[in-house]
């Protein structure tokens, strides 16, 4: 029996990768779309963990169906780990993926000697009726380059080439592959290994 769970981001590239991702997995599930009439929550976490569990809890709690949430952080050692978990709004509240980035650039331009070693991690957090949860977590290394390449993808891929990428960042890379290598990918693959142990139903293969 299929069960619905409601994807809590209100990024629609965010809840794009996460259909991708667990649409593979091989559960017997549904993303449902946020509610429209449900209000935006407030990110007020210390952690990514903290802000996942917030909007997780929230739809949960609106919709009375389970709810999964992700939220993501790139840490930039040469600024400290900035932006962290202020990385979807660096360049304030309601930045643009652009406006992002060239604050980011300009940061790390103005430290010509720094290193540029970065990762991206991502904590998914999926909030069960019953209030029990499942957690689980993705990081991938990698490194800031100068200027923007490629147009696929969102946020900060345009200049975070992961380690083992061959020198494309995120943006130059077709979906699946990205998929395959980035920390949203490694964390809903994760969750959804957990949630088959947690006696989620899986679809019947082979008929």
């Amino acid at each position: 029996m299929t069960r619905r769970v409601v994807v809590a981001t209100a990024n629609p590239d965010k809840a794009r990768e996460m259909r991708a991702v667990l649409a593979e997995a091989g559960l017997a599930i549904e993303l449902v779309d946020r509610p429209p009439d449900v209000p935006e929550v407030e990110e007020t976490g210390a952690t990514l963990e903290e802000n996942s569990r917030l909007k997780a809890d929230a739809l949960r709690d609106a919709t009375g169906l389970p709810a999964i949430a992700d939220d993501t952080g790139l840490e930039v050692d040469a600024l400290d780990g900035a932006p962290g978990v202020l990385s979807a709004r660096y360049a304030g509240p309601r930045a643009s993926y652009g406006e992002n980035v060239r604050k980011l650039l300009a940061e790390l331009a103005s430290r010509p000697d720094a290193t540029r070693s970065a990762r991206f991690r991502t904590v998914v957090v999926l909030a069960q009726v019953d209030g029990s949860e499942i957690v689980a977590s993705g990081t991938v290394e990698g490194e800031i380059i100068d200027h923007t390449r490629g147009d696929q993808g969102f946020g900060y891929d345009p200049v975070f080439v992961p380690a083992a990428a061959g020198g494309e960042t995120f943006a130059q890379m077709e979906p699946a592959r990205k998929h395959a290598l980035s920390h949203r990918g490694q964390a809903l693959r994760t969750l959804a290994v957990r949630m088959r142990e947690a006696g989620w139903p899986t679809e019947a293969r082979g008929e």
